[in-house]
């Protein structure tokens, strides 16, 4: 019965350390608490705060400067969230993941790759050192 109450109060305290901070609630403690943004960052978001609460994502990109879809994307994912609203933007490391995919996708699988010169003139050497079903073996 101890183990289960223990493990469950971990579950809880595992649990309110990713809540979600919310920008127009959050001090700046909280704001200097979610990954990317430091005190810099921090004072202007308050700063714009005062002037009014913000309304969207797209309000707080625009007005605090030096946030763009990619800090967006990054904040949320560490727990940032405006008037409960997570950003509905792509991650751009995900987006870098796919084209690397893709790119190896392409390349047909007999075709050797290299990306080395030196590798390349080797590769090619081998090729013609190779005996053909043509050739006669001496």
């Amino acid at each position: 019965m101890l183990k289960k109450f223990l493990a469950i109060m971990a579950m809880f305290f595992a649990a309110t350390c990713f809540a979600a901070v919310d920008v127009n609630k959050a001090t700046a403690a909280e704001l200097d608490s979610i990954k990317g943004i430091g005190p810099g960052t921090s004072t202007k978001i308050l700063d714009e705060r005062k002037k009014g609460n913000f309304k969207s994502w797209t309000d707080f990109i625009e007005r605090v400067k030096g946030v763009g879809d990619s800090n967006a994307a990054k904040f949320s994912a560490e727990g940032m969230t405006v008037n409960g609203e997570v950003f509905k933007g792509a991650a751009p490391a995900a987006k870098k993941e796919t084209k690397k995919v893709e790119a190896k996708v392409a390349a047909p699988a007999s075709a050797p790759v290299a990306t080395d010169p030196k590798a390349a003139k080797s590769t090619a050497k081998a090729e013609k050192a190779k005996p053909t079903a043509s050739t006669p073996k001496k």
